[in-house]
């Protein structure tokens, strides 16, 4: 039985090399996709991650660091149509692509051997292609596993290529440390410290029981797997969408329910709209409530019937809100998420349990968004500028 060989293709600062390939005058300066003092930065280029900026960093933050950096708004629509390119380039080497953000995937190309080479040949080539076609560089991991391989590709960034073959597993994963083992967070790696593991050649080392008082059984029978670098997991092409979330950080702190009210109908719009593009039911609704001094609180509700309807949602998500009793807490983000999809509603709703107006209605809003363009058709509470009370 021949061994697999699956590649982990991650672009090399994915956001901010668009923005410099779109925009040459960037290239050698240090740049980061994120704008106002509120935001989150997206991604940074290697010339900005010298001073410490990071992705997630508030934007404010990464000014103070590096006042000279030039700062770019995020184009979303920008990367997407850049991903869905590149997507396609991974596509014409093999049918088995996992996608897993817009700026990386795994592949399979075990049977894609025999016609296109070794899985070295096979990297080398999408990384030309991809650089070729999309003027950006990417960097790829080769292994037998999915988690060797993004390990892998982590360790040779950016612009580089590694591969581990089956006899060189252990001596690349074992001295690494803990916080490498994919999954294992700062909570983890706390606990693992606790218990003196600090490598992961420490954590093969220690008994699967141990782990499993440590971490419970699901968490320590994963881990002890792992760090002898055993992964059994196909590459899984297509996967159906997970969750469909939509958020915002407000220009300044909220504390007017009203305006809260209004943002979260806007977002539960937006995340609906997705939902029917996709034809999916949610049967669990959540939100998402950050305050100004970053605290989050995550709420959610699953329903006996799978929904896709704005009304319906709206309404969960607002109960949901006021159940929180905030009483003039000003909020700096709130989101709206809609997950457990279904590819169908329950039967109870094809037959009529549920009132079928407002699934008529806003599917009549959303042909005429198609035709008119976004907010063609909107609510009436969200006409109103944003901010205004």
């Amino acid at each position: 039985m021949s061994t697999a060989t699956i590649l982990h293709v991650d672009m090399d600062a994915f956001y901010a090399s668009v923005a410099e390939r779109d925009d040459p005058s960037l290239k050698g300066k240090a740049v980061v996709v994120g704008a106002g003092a509120r935001g989150v930065v997206l991604s940074a280029n290697y010339q900005a991650r010298t001073f410490g900026i990071h992705a997630a960093m508030p934007v404010g933050r990464a000014q103070r660091m590096a006042p000279h950096a030039i700062f770019v708004t995020p184009d979303h629509s920008r990367y997407s149509e850049v991903s869905a390119r590149i997507m396609e380039i991974f596509h014409s080497y093999t049918p088995h692509v996992e996608p897993l953000s817009l700026d990386e995937a795994f592949l399979d190309v075990t049977g894609s051997k025999r016609l296109l080479g070794t899985g070295r040949q096979i990297a080398t080539a999408i990384r030309a292609k991809v650089e070729a076609q999309e003027g950006i560089t990417c960097s790829v991991g080769i292994a037998p596993s999915k988690f060797i391989a993004k390990l892998a590709s982590s360790r040779c960034k950016p612009d580089g290529m590694l591969e581990i073959p089956a006899d060189r597993i252990l001596n690349f994963l074992h001295p690494l440390p803990v916080s490498a083992i994919w999954g294992v967070g700062p909570k983890t790696t706390e606990a693992l410290e606790r218990l003196g593991l600090r490598t992961v050649e420490e954590v093969a080392h220690t008994s699967r029981a141990t782990l499993i008082r440590a971490l419970g059984e699901a968490g320590g029978s994963s881990l002890y797997e792992l760090a002898w670098g055993r992964d059994y997991r196909d590459v899984v092409s297509d996967e159906p969408d997970k969750s469909i979330s939509a958020a915002e950080t407000f220009a300044r702190d909220i504390d007017d329910q009203e305006i809260i009210l209004r943002e979260f109908l806007r977002l539960s719009e937006k995340a609906t709209h997705r939902l029917r593009e996709r034809e999916l039911f949610a049967k669990t609704i959540s939100i998402k409530v950050r305050y100004a001094d970053f605290t989050t609180i995550n709420r959610s509700k699953t329903l006996p019937l799978a929904i896709d309807s704005t009304h319906e949602t709206y309404e969960v998500v607002k109960n949901l809100f006021l159940a929180l009793h905030l009483d003039r807490a000003r909020l700096r983000l709130v989101g709206v998420g809609l997950e457990n999809l279904q590819s169908q509603a329950s039967e109870q709703l094809v037959l009529g349990s549920r009132e079928r107006g407002w699934r008529e209605a806003e599917g009549a809003i959303d042909r005429a968004q198609a035709r008119f363009g976004p907010g063609s058709v909107r609510p009436a509470r969200l006409m109103r500028k944003d901010g205004e009370k």
